[in-house]
């Protein structure tokens, strides 16, 4: 090959200067895959990948991190906000710095998103052996840490030699732009081969455009799924996240608006339809909404638009009861399309979707369905608004007003995210999604400390937008550290934080499977040795603020209702801290979920949760 034809450059320059090339392409519109690089440095990326961001800082945008699972977040933030058709990257160290990334990557291969992961690693060369941090297994000297990132990648590579890097790199942009195939992707990079120097052809630096596909279904499978829907009596669709990905929200509304069929939603779903549509059930299985629930257990045929089916959309496998109940899932990925012994459409969501609609033309379900899916849809709305309402605006808010209030200050335009605690329940059912991405759940992973991050990413994604994260005191001290990030690149996001001294959730999912809310409080220890003293004087908003965030104290309705229009108006990143009255007033689970109780017990809380256990446990069905 003549000298014209490469370019001598690092390993490390070389990649930056690969993915600052890459692009996607769906229906036309482009967009740069990677549209920048999150990163920490310690020895094992700072003289190779670090080296290479200064040298192309001018087409590879760099974002510094804190803390490498919450850049992880961020980026898995940024991706989802964009359907999946841009992802960022994540550098980190060898060591404790690419452990770090195991959680996020989790959380992005479970969810189906995008991240690029690029951790050091041992030297190649074995030159340096026992480097610092190097994991050191005594019959296997190719183990690195990175080998934990295996199991929670898509795809996963050691590139021990520069030109390896061509082939590899090629695949990952495969794996990261492949609708049924993404997920997190590892590229593990041995730091003395990113800083090794090497001839690259210069095609690989050309521009690459990675044409994100929109599959058709399958003639006989259409065929089929059309009779199913003709044939059916009480069809429900299922919207999951794929609905999303997708771009798929016009496509099914003209396919309900056509027939008639009602939808409800998974937490990745939700906002498929606009809350108010009359066919928008909302949330659908344990923490789903009466409608949805009661006719799922007399749905004659399950609809599934993009969804994985977990054990909160199933029940744990009781909340579909109809004696001849089938199922009809469209899905980009076979695997979950096969799930439920169901017909499949193998397909993108949008394309699907679309096939069914003009199959399905002049079909509509009975009139008295419609009307029984409406009424019960009018009953909850009255739900909705007795828990957000707040009858004395001078009184400390519970967890669904404070909802309430959120609700009655938000946008369409706004982004609400959130992950675990109590919140996903309560927003599960009561959120009122008023556009496609504002409803920003992350429970695949349900992770904690997941929001803050995120946020970072999607106003990254969408500046200009009002992006919210909400969290308890719980989620907010597993990773507030991305704060400091917000304030460094002035990422005006709206942390909405509440006090409510412990792990709400499973203090009373722990109380009603006999574990006696153990563990769960942040209160001080009692001369019995329980954790039943008084709450621990801990003030997280003044911890925001020592991070250099805009802090506003709410102690009522009145003055919660204030500071969130003050912090949506509010051009720097803010938190509005509130403590909350504990007292329960979200609806009551309307579907089990299968937490197994304990067989034996010499304490009296076990035994009747167990009988309690053993009565759902019967109900659950295999559908085969």
């Amino acid at each position: 090959m003549s000298a014209a034809a490469t370019r001598r450059l690092t390993t490390a320059q070389a990649l930056v200067r690969f993915l600052a090339a890459q692009y996607t392409e769906r229906d036309g519109v482009r967009r740069r895959l990677i549209a920048g690089t999150w990163g920490i440095f310690g020895h094992g990326n700072v003289a190779g990948i670090g080296q290479a961001l200064v040298e192309y800082a001018d087409v590879m945008p760099y974002h510094q991190g804190r803390n490498e699972q919450a850049m992880v977040h961020a980026a898995v933030g940024h991706a989802r906000h964009l359907n999946r058709l841009s992802a960022q990257a994540v550098t980190t160290s060898i060591g404790p710095g690419a452990t770090n990334l195991v959680t996020g990557a989790a959380l992005a291969t479970i969810n189906r998103l995008p991240v690029l992961l690029l951790p050091g690693d041992y030297f190649a060369s074995h030159a340096a052996d026992p480097l610092l941090q190097q994991l050191e297994h005594p019959t296997e000297a190719d183990v690195s840490v990175n080998d934990t990132l295996r199991p929670v990648s898509r795809y996963f590579d050691r590139v021990t030699r520069p030109e390896a890097l061509i082939a590899s790199a090629l695949q990952a942009m495969r794996v990261l732009t492949d609708p049924a195939e993404t997920g997190a992707v590892t590229l593990a990079l041995p730091q003395d081969v990113q800083a090794e120097a090497y001839d690259w052809p210069e095609e690989f630096f050309a521009d690459r455009v990675w044409r994100v596909r929109r599959p058709a279904p399958d003639p006989v499978e259409l065929a089929e799924a059309v009779r199913a829907v003709r044939t059916a009596g009480r069809p429900l669709i299922v919207a999951g996240g794929g609905v999303h990905h997708s771009e798929a929200e016009e496509a099914l509304r003209a396919l309900v608006d056509g027939t008639g069929i009602p939808v409800a939603s998974t937490q990745a779903g939700k906002g498929a339809l606009r809350h108010d549509h009359p066919a928008d059930l909302g949330g659908i299985g344990h923490t789903g909404t009466t409608v949805a629930d009661d006719l799922a257990r007399t749905a004659d045929l399950v609809i599934g638009v993009g969804t994985r089916y977990t054990d909160f959309t199933t029940a744990s496998g009781t909340l579909f009861q109809h004696p001849d109940v089938r199922f009809l899932n469209v899905n980009i990925t076979a695997f979950d399309a096969h799930k439920l012994a169901a017909r499949t459409l193998v397909c993108d969501a949008r394309t699907g979707l679309a096939a069914l609609a003009e199959g399905l033309s002049g079909h509509r379900v009975d009139a008295a369905y419609e009307s029984e899916y409406r009424t019960g849809k009018s009953r909850w709305d009255e739900v909705v608004q007795a828990a957000y309402r707040a009858d004395d605006d001078n009184a400390v808010p519970t967890q669904t007003q404070v909802l309430g209030a959120l609700d009655a200050v938000v946008g369409d335009e706004d982004v609400v995210i959130n992950a675990a605690g109590s919140l996903p329940g309560d927003l599960h059912k009561l959120w009122r999604a008023r556009s496609p991405r504002q409803y920003h759940l992350e429970y695949g992973y349900s992770c904690m400390g997941y929001e803050i991050p995120a946020a970072l990413g999607v106003q990254q994604a969408a500046p200009g937008t009002p992006v919210w994260a909400l969290v308890g005191d719980g989620t907010y001290l597993m990773n507030p550290t991305e704060i400091v990030t917000a304030v460094q690149e002035n990422l005006p996001v709206k942390l909405l934080l509440v006090q409510n001294h412990g792990y709400a959730s499973i203090g009373g999912l722990s109380e009603s499977v006999g574990a006696e809310r153990f563990g769960t409080a942040y209160r001080h220890r009692v001369a019995d040795g329980t954790f039943t003293g008084a709450p621990l004087p801990v003030d997280l908003a003044a911890n925001a603020a020592s991070l250099g965030m805009e802090v506003l104290r709410a102690k009522t309705v009145r003055e919660l209702r204030e500071a969130l229009r003050t912090a949506r108006a509010s051009d720097r990143p803010t938190c509005v801290h509130v403590e909350t009255d504990p007292t329960p007033t979200a609806p009551a689970a309307e579907a089990w979920w299968d937490v197994p109780v304990a067989e034996v017990s010499a304490r009296a809380a076990v035994p009747d949760a167990r009988a309690r256990y053993e009565r759902a446990v019967a109900d659950r069905r295999r559908h085969l």
